[in-house]
């Protein structure tokens, strides 16, 4: 697949995943067990800001992050204001500026990827799909993940956590195995100077394996159901790295 499908499958996730998690946010009260002292307003409204920001950065081709401003606020809807429905406007914002972006596009960046605007659309439906699992999961199981979009959720999960330069929960290099079912899998080396991923579930101390969706949540720290196989402690250290 090219960077122009691809991107436009990701734009396309972001709108299904973002329609989703309204549709499963029906009570705003509810707390979010992933994400500790949220309720689901809460949780709405912060995706919703994240929304903007990114949408803000593609659409004005921002060359810097605007949240380095000191009073620059995506913030939250009025008093007065339905969040769902702030959230949608947000939402369909988002995906008419992917849209409409130049392939050529120029802006602010945080992760490698092929181009500015394959970034945001890929960083944008990860976002919104882990989030709206935790929406979901207030009220019911979650809807598993097509298997390729969650391997690829969790191969750029891998590049985040990379750019990390310490991992302050061992004195010495430990490795972890990472194997879907139906996806290629990945190794995983937790190391005081830092976490490095490698495609390709090799010999490992611990081995997570599972559906492609399940490793997907699981990686991001979200309720899955995975086997653990080796040392399990080796395993409980990727609950030290903190991801959102």
């Amino acid at each position: 697949m090219d960077v122009t499908e691809q991107t436009a499958e990701h734009i396309a996730a972001l709108e299904r995943e973002g329609t989703r998690l309204v549709a499963v946010a029906a009570d705003l009260t509810a707390e979010v067990p992933p994400c500790p002292q949220w309720t689901v307003h809460d949780l709405v409204t912060h995706l919703g800001g994240i929304h903007r920001w990114a949408t803000s950065i593609v659409r004005d081709q921002l060359a810097d992050d605007p949240l380095d401003e000191p009073d620059a606020a995506f913030g939250a809807p009025a008093p007065e204001e339905d969040v769902r429905q702030w959230f949608r406007a947000g939402l369909a914002d988002m995906v008419d500026a992917l849209h409409a972006a130049d392939p050529a596009l120029q802006c602010f960046t945080f992760l490698p990827a092929p181009s500015p605007l394959a970034f945001w659309a890929r960083r944008q439906a990860h976002e919104t799909a882990i989030h709206r699992a935790d929406a979901e999961v207030t009220s019911g199981p979650i809807t598993p993940f097509p298997a390729d979009f969650a391997a690829d959720g969790i191969d750029e999960l891998y590049a985040f956590v990379g750019r990390r330069r310490k991992f302050r929960h061992v004195d010495a290099p430990r490795t972890l195995a990472v194997r879907p079912d139906d996806a290629d899998g990945w190794t995983i080396t937790l190391a005081p100077d830092g976490i490095r991923a490698v495609t390709g579930a090799g010999p490992a101390e611990a081995t997570v394996s599972g559906s492609a969706s399940d490793l997907y949540l699981w990686v991001w720290n979200r309720p899955a159901t995975v086997v653990v196989d080796g040392d399990q402690d080796v395993a409980a250290l990727w609950r030290h790295v903190q991801v959102h």
